[in-house]
């Protein structure tokens, strides 16, 4: 099950200033710059109902000039909620009221449907009065177009594309399009991993659309084609891990016997001597080294966590024979293709 609020959070949080620069430069210009601070996680508890309220992202921040500070609240609503007015401004009341400074409050709705505009405002009134009106800024994503965001260089821009209104045949394109602005954008391993799995996890393309997709990379510059790859290529490292991981606790899980099978499989693998498997993997290494006169990173890595004599002495083949170094790093990405 995809978690919406970690993912937001992560992404937000990390490149808030970017994320306010793309959307609402306003704001963004009247910031000091490296003076926001992001508070303790909140967590309030309606006394009524006993409801646990906990804001996504809370962060104080200077206004540019002056000796005076603010509060930045950002919502990721991922579901539709007639209501969700009220509740934003239960955040704000006791924000409000706990640190009792000026709050600004936004929310991104990330849902795929409904398309029609979101609410921005929160109304007490009577026929004869409005008592109180509330507003707060809306992002819609699937109301806006990704192709006026493919030449933002913007981290949050190569990320929430695939969040935006795109068409099913569109789909291919946008995740290149992502991954092609997110390699121009220099970042760290860290901050490249965290932007590429939440696109990943947004546009995971089926069979067909994958078969495009590894189509589309060959159409693209040599350089910019293998800096592609090294992501696509981390993807399938960090899909192992996760596969290993999930299948210890299914074994946990579904009893003794299923781990004892399990338990034989794994000594197996660990009976095969560690250096045999090291000298394949030097030889691969060695192979692409001469025909290609480099190595990726990416490459290395992904070799280090076979363990299968097996996919090893197919890859071995494969290194000595394959027409270029893209074309190896698909077949490493892509298990079933090592044949």
């Amino acid at each position: 099950m995809v978690d919406h609020d970690r993912l937001f959070k992560e992404l937000i949080g990390t490149f808030l200033l970017e994320f306010l620069e793309l959307f609402l430069p306003e704001v963004r210009s009247f910031i000091e710059a490296g003076s926001f601070e992001f508070l303790d996680k909140e967590i309030f508890v309606d006394v009524t109902s006993g409801e646990r309220l906990e804001p996504d992202l809370v962060a104080k921040v200077k206004f540019k000039g002056l000796p005076a500070f603010f509060i930045i609240h950002i919502e990721n609503q991922h579901q539709a909620q007639i209501s969700f007015g009220r509740r934003l401004f239960r955040y704000f009341s006791r924000l409000y009221d706990k640190y009792d400074l000026p709050i600004y409050p936004i929310v991104v709705f990330s849902f795929d449907s409904p398309r029609r505009p979101q609410l921005d405002v929160h109304r007490v009134e009577f026929p004869n009065k409005v008592v109180m009106e509330f507003k707060y800024e809306v992002i819609q994503l699937n109301r806006l177009n990704w192709r006026e965001f493919v030449n933002r260089p913007n981290p949050v821009a190569a990320a929430l594309m695939a969040r935006m209104n795109i068409a099913p045949n569109d789909r291919v394109r946008v995740k290149l399009e992502c991954l092609r602005l997110l390699v121009t954008l220099r970042l760290n391993k860290a901050r490249m991993r965290m932007i590429s799995g939440f696109i990943d996890q947004y546009l995971n393309l089926n069979s067909l659309e994958q078969a495009r997709f590894d189509a589309e990379i060959k159409t693209l510059a040599t350089e910019e084609a293998e800096r592609v790859m090294e992501i696509v290529t981390s993807w399938m490292k960090e899909g192992l891990r996760r596969g290993r991981q999930e299948g210890r606790q299914e074994g946990i899980r579904e009893g003794e016997r299923k781990g004892k099978r399990e338990g034989m499989r794994e000594g197996k693998r660990e009976g095969i001597q560690e250096g045999q498997l090291r000298a394949a993997r030097d030889a691969i290494a060695e192979i692409l080294q001469a025909r290609f006169n480099r190595v990726p990173s990416g490459v290395k890595n992904v070799l280090k966590e076979i363990d299968d004599a097996k996919d090893l002495k197919m890859l071995l083949r494969q290194a000595a024979t394959v027409p270029t170094l893209r074309d190896f790093q698909r077949s490493l990405a892509k298990p079933d293709k090592r044949q």
